[in-house]
C-alpha cells in the first residue's frame, strides 16, 4: 500500500514497517541534492517530527517522520550518494524503515489520487 503526506514524504507500507522517502515533487522542488542526514536505527521519532534532514543547493530541508514508531533500517547509500534520491526518489531513493507503532494513523494520509491533486 502506498501513502503520502502533505509534506512530500510516500510510505510503502508492508504488514507493520512502512518505507519512507521524499515524493518526486519534493526531490523536484529540491533540485540536486548534496547531503542527506538519517535517523539512527532505534530512534523513535513521533508523528510529524524531523526524522532526517536533505540538503540541495538551494535550501536544507527536514523530512518528517510521517508515522510515530521505531526506525528499523536506513538506506546508507542515499548518505554515500545524495543523488540517488534525484534520479530515483521512490525507489532506491528511500531514507528509512520504520516500524508503526500506532497504525490509525496511517488512516489520515492521503492516497496517491489525493496527493496528485494537492499537487497540481
Amino acid at each position: 500500500m502506498l501513502k503520502f503526506t502533505e509534506d512530500h514524504e510516500w510510505l510503502r507500507i508492508e504488514g507493520d514497517v512502512a518505507t519512507v522517502g521524499i515524493t518526486d515533487h519534493a526531490q523536484e522542488q529540491l533540485g540536486d541534492l548534496v547531503f542527506v542526514e538519517l535517523p539512527a536505527p532505534g530512534a523513535r521519532p513521533e508523528k510529524g517530527a524531523a526524522a532526517a534532514v536533505v540538503e540541495s543547493v538551494k535550501a536544507a530541508s527536514d523530512v518528517y517522520a510521517p508515522v510515530s514508531g521505531e526506525v528499523i533500517e536506513i538506506n546508507q547509500a542515499i548518505v554515500d550518494e545524495p543523488a540517488l534520491v534525484n534520479r530515483d526518489p521512490m525507489g532506491k531513493g528511500w531514507f528509512f524503515k520504520i516500524k508503526i507503532s500506532d497504525p490509525s494513523q496511517l488512516e489520515r494520509l492521503l492516497d496517491e489520487k489525493a496527493y496528485q491533486a494537492m499537487i497540481a
